[in-house]
Order: C-alpha cells, then sequence, then structure tokens
C-alpha cells in the first residue's frame, strides 16, 4: 500500500480522482535512504548465500527418512526467501535514488508482491512447522502412522495457493503511483492523496490482515509452550548402551529449536504487526494526529521493515535447531572442507556415515517420548 516494501503496506488502491484539492505532502523518513541500502546490501549476500547453501543441504539429506516431511517445508520456507533476495538489487537501487522508481512498472509489481510473499509464506510456513512438532511429540504414534511425504507435500501447496491469492491485488494493479510535488515515481508509496472511500476499505483490509496475524502468532506460542512443557514433564532416561548419552540431552536442542521460531516471530514480524495500524491510519491522514506524531509513527514503522529483512537470513538457524541430521551433515561437509578432501558433490560414502552415525547416536530431538514408551 503506502511503503514501498513490507507485506501488508503493499496493498494498493485503485486510482481515483480526489473528491477535494486538498494535496498532502508525502510522509517520509530521510534516514532510510541511507540506511537501508547497506541493509538490505548485507542482507543479499548474506541471505542468498546461507538459503541456497540451506537448499543444497535439504536437497542432499533426501534420504533421511525422519527428515521427509520437515525437509518439505524447510525447502519451501528456503524458496520464499529466495524469491526476495533476488528482487532486493531494486529495492536498493530504489533507495539509492531516493524514493524514485526508475525501473518500469511490472518490475515494481513484482518487487512488491515478492516482499509479501516472502513475509507471509514464512509466517504460515513457519507455523506449520511449530504444529508439526507439536503433533509429533504429542502424538508421536498417530503422526508416524500417516503419509508425511503426501502431507508435506499438499500442506505446501495449500500454503503458496493461500499466499499468491492474498498477493495476486499486487501483481494486478498499477505499482506505481506519481509524487508530483517532487517529480517522482513511488513504488507501493505515495497514496496519502485518494478518496476518502478508497482509503476506508485499505484500513479495512490492513486490520483484517494484523488481526489474523496476530491469531496465528498465539497458535505459535501455544504449540511452543505445549511442547516445552511435554518435554520439561518427560522423566530422564537411563543413557543409551550404544553411546552412553542421555536422551534427555535432547530436549534442551528442542527448547533452543523452540526459542528460535518464537524468536523470528518476535523479532521479524510482530513489532511491524503492531506498528502498522497507527502507522495506516497516520500515513493515510484518517486521524486528526499531529504532524510530529504521525512522523514518529512513520520512522518506527521503518524500522520495522528493517527488522522484516532479517527474517532471510534468521530461517536458517531455525533448519539448525529444528533437527540434529541438519547440524550433523553440515558439520560433516566442512570437515571435509578443513581436511582439503572434495567436497563439491554428496558421495555415497559421506552419505552412508551420516545414515550409519544418525543410528548409532541421538534420536531427532523430537523422537524421544516414542522412545521411552517403547
Amino acid at each position: 500500500m503506502l511503503s514501498t516494501e513490507p507485506p501488508v503496506s503493499m496493498l494498493t488502491l485503485q486510482s481515483s480522482k480526489l473528491t477535494n484539492s486538498t494535496q498532502y505532502e508525502f510522509l517520509d523518513s530521510e534516514f532510510r535512504y541511507t540506511l537501508f541500502p547497506a541493509f538490505y546490501g548485507v542482507v543479499f549476500v548474506i541471505g542468498l548465500a546461507a538459503n541456497v547453501y540451506a537448499l543444497y543441504v535439504l536437497h542432499h539429506m533426501r534420504e533421511s527418512r525422519a527428515m521427509n516431511e520437515m525437509r518439505i517445508y524447510m525447502t519451501n520456507l528456503t524458496m520464499a526467501d529466495l524469491l526476495f533476495v533476488c528482487v532486493l538489487p531494486f529495492w536498493i537501487g530504489y533507495y539509492k535514488n531516493k524514493g524514485d522508481w526508475k525501473y518500469l512498472d511490472p518490475l515494481c509489481r513484482i518487487s512488491g508482491s515478492m516482499f509479501f510473499i516472502n513475509t507471509y509464506c514464512s509466517i504460515i510456513f513457519l507455523t506449520v512447522i511449530s504444529i508439526n512438532r507439536y503433533w509429533a511429540v504429542t502424538r508421536p504414534l498417530l503422526a508416524a502412522s500417516s503419509d508425511c511425504w503426501k502431507r508435506g507435500t499438499v500442506v505446501s501447496v495449500i500454503v503458496w495457493a493461500i499466499t499468491l491469492a492474498m498477493a495476486a491485488k499486487q501483481f494486478i494493479d498499477p505499482g506505481m503511483q506519481e509524487d508530483k510535488m517532487k517529480g517522482i515515481w513511488r513504488c507501493f508509496e505515495g497514496y496519502q492523496n485518494q478518496t476518502e472511500e478508497s482509503k476506508r476499505s485499505v484500513v479495512i483490509i490492513h486490520f483484517i490482515i494484523i488481526g489474523l496475524f496476530f491469531a496465528v502468532f498465539l497458535l505459535v506460542v501455544l504449540c511452543n509452550v505445549g511442547i516445552a512443557c511435554t518435554l520439561l514433564t518427560q522423566p530422564i532416561s537411563q543413557p543409551r548402551p550404544s553411546t552412553g548419552r542421555r536422551p534427555h540431552g535432547t530436549k534442551r536442542r528442542a527448547l533452543r529449536m523452540l526459542c528460535a521460531v518464537v524468536g523470528v516471530f518476535v523479532i521479524c514480524f510482530v513489532p511491524h504487526h503492531v506498528v502498522q495500524g497507527p502507522w495506516t491510519l497516520a500515513v493515510l491522514r484518517m486521524t486528526d494526529w499531529s504532524e510530529e506524531t504521525r512522523q514518529y509513527l512513520n520512522d518506527a514503522h521503518q524500522i520495522t521493515l528493517f527488522l522484516m529483512g532479517l527474517n532471510c537470513i534468521l530461517d536458517p538457524i531455525v533448519y539448525c535447531f529444528s533437527t540434529r541430521k541438519f547440524r550433523m551433515y553440515i558439520q560433516d561437509h566442512f570437515k571435509k572442507v578443513k581436511k582439503g578432501k572434495a567436497c563439491s558433490t554428496y558421495t555415497s560414502t559421506t552419505g552412508l556415515s551420516v545414515k550409519i552415525r544418525n543410528q548409532c547416536e541421538e534420536l531427532s530431538v523430537f523422537e524421544v517420548k516414542q522412545e521411552q514408551k517403547e
């Protein structure tokens, strides 16, 4: 809608003539033209490298049966991050040009839509992962008895269908708006001079999305609290004869994974959706707030966009906490690099060593309860 980047802020208004002659100046935050090019440059480099490598690891973990469903969700989450990373150069150019979109309108639509898709695909897939882990902990036998490949594929298709349907408006409607006062073109910004009717429709849509987000966030918190309570109430088991290790050590890894998932929500998504409502009212001038208050909300909104960009970097960290197999593969890979061995391909020997180690050492962090029952 109004601000060039984030999800909700990309809901465009139908272009229409003003019902009055009042022309409002675009509410801007000048610091973003210095901050965002540098920040997005770092996100582009790190995010591209981290997510491409994560995709590489997930692809070569296909023989690990216990990882099937989680690997499907993680792969889709990685693809969503890469979609956004690939359009970052356009946003970097936009901010370097002081908010003037010098590219074609289709590129504006695509770049804005990728931000929206990345944000809400990440939110939904992290929610799906939380539900999946909660089910695996509280109903391990039932979860294991179903076709995880089929379930993971169906759920992923549904998530993408929902997200693309939500982003359809950004693809269809014009993304560029002319800022006549400065003689430049904004991308998904500058809607402050639309009709009151159009503004009200956008406010309603924004608040619906905000409400849905907090409903989803509550579900994530409840699932992860349920997982934590279940793990912490389990008795300490005897060490495994094969390794001499106690399975309760996996509880710490499980709790770290829970903190990682909730942490991504709290750092990247919650601040934006807290500020989004008041900011929308302020930028559309639907309230009689002072200019100082409007500027404060706009500055705060830009900071939340800064935090949202961290999502592409933090998601691979969730993968490391979500399963021991993912970490083991990375450790094994880097050990080969240090020894100077060929590591560009995943040989059958490496696959066998990982598979043997998986059988002899600890189970996945969410397999503890099932083992104890046996």
